[in-house]
């Protein structure tokens, strides 16, 4: 099954290539016409919240870009651990379903809205997307589109946005990395885990601790300085290793985890909440693994925060862009990452690639 699942992840990526570098040599004198060209494209459809039965490829009306917008032809599409959330609708204020998932794409331009400047008809990019991007074509503002690299393939570009905005924005923006510094990360095996590790890599003498499946430690084994099984003890031996602790936490598990992130900050640390992956067990969303979760939570007291000098945070990277609108404040860190990623410093790491019909 690996073997096959290997084949068919390689022929899907040279079916992306294929495709991008057909359309982009087309250019912008078939790109003005192929936007009116066909009124239904294929999309993945949520037609309520629940298990993988909810999901399915349809058609649907072809959008069509709004003043400030870019229509793009996805070659290549993000699949997040906040799109399983959504998909068991465990996220506040769901939007009502059927819906299309996604949140990060890569394609090819294909037709401009009205006052939008900067991109031609035909250009590479990835994009942010308010829902929609499991889809053949989608429209989203100008401010969330960025231009691919020459050497960026679609299905790495797809993986870029979300997990190396997020890793930069908690390390750097929250956090305050700077060199000698350490950091734990859990989940160190997923697309914000590896982003850490590539990013802390960049500083000189940054301690990585990190907590992974036993599975995925060969893989990852490298990029993290010490790792650890995630249902192991951690603490202690985090504590063995380091007796002050760490400077930065970084959670996206939530529930008892959140208690333990904070006993190991040295004074001065950061701890950052990005996620609440305990609440997602199974296929289906559980109301008793959601509220134990939660009351495994431990209520966090103002006074002993400021008696331990230690800093709590949370960070969404969705509420920033969608809800809070600091679309120009992510632009300005993407064109940080642009140029570590040009200077070969990180690379975004994609673990499979599955047809459409596959999701």
């Amino acid at each position: 099954m690996a073997k096959e699942g290997a084949q068919r992840a390689e022929e899907t990526e040279q079916m992306i290539e294929k495709e991008g570098g057909k359309e982009a040599a087309e250019g912008s004198a078939a790109g003005s016409l192929r936007a009116g060209d066909t009124k239904e494209m294929r999309a993945v459809v949520l037609s309520a919240f629940g298990g993988l039965n909810k999901l399915r490829v349809s058609k649907k009306a072809m959008p069509e870009p709004q003043e400030g917008e870019l229509k793009i032809r996805v070659k290549a599409c993000g699949l997040n651990f906040i799109d399983l959330m959504v998909r068991q609708g465990n996220i506040d204020n769901p939007p009502k379903t059927p819906l299309v998932p996604g949140f990060e794409c890569s394609g090819i331009v294909e037709a401009l809205g009205d006052s939008v400047k900067g991109f031609e008809i035909g250009d590479r990019v990835m994009a942010f997307v308010n829902y929609n991007a499991w889809a053949e074509v989608v429209c989203t503002p100008v401010e969330f589109v960025y231009k691919i690299p020459d050497d960026m393939s679609f299905s790495e570009a797809a993986a870029f946005p979300m997990n190396f905005v997020t890793a930069y924005m908690m390390l750097f923006e929250v956090a305050n990395l700077r060199e000698g510094m350490s950091v734990l990360v859990h989940s160190a095996g997923g697309g914000v885990g590896q982003a850490v590790a590539q990013l802390c890599s960049t500083i000189p003498n940054v301690t990585v601790f990190g907590t992974a499946s036993s599975f995925k430690h060969e893989a990852i084994k490298d990029s993290v300085t010490h790792l650890f099984d995630r249902n192991a003890d951690y603490v202690q031996e985090v504590k063995r290793i380091s007796t002050d602790g760490v400077d930065i936490v970084l959670d996206c598990l939530c529930g008892e985890n959140t208690g333990k992130g904070l006993s190991l900050l040295k004074p001065l640390g950061t701890y950052i909440l990005y996620g609440s992956s305990n609440m997602v067990t199974g296929e289906t969303k559980s109301f008793f693994s959601f509220a134990k979760s939660w009351w495994q939570v431990e209520k966090v007291n103002p006074i002993k925060l400021y008696e331990e000098n230690k800093v709590i945070a949370g960070f969404s990277l969705l509420n920033l862009l969608f809800k809070q609108n600091r679309g120009g404040l992510i632009k300005g860190v993407m064109d940080k990452l642009l140029n570590l990623y040009n200077s070969k410093k990180i690379k975004p790491v994609v673990d499979s690639l599955w047809a459409l019909e596959e999701v």
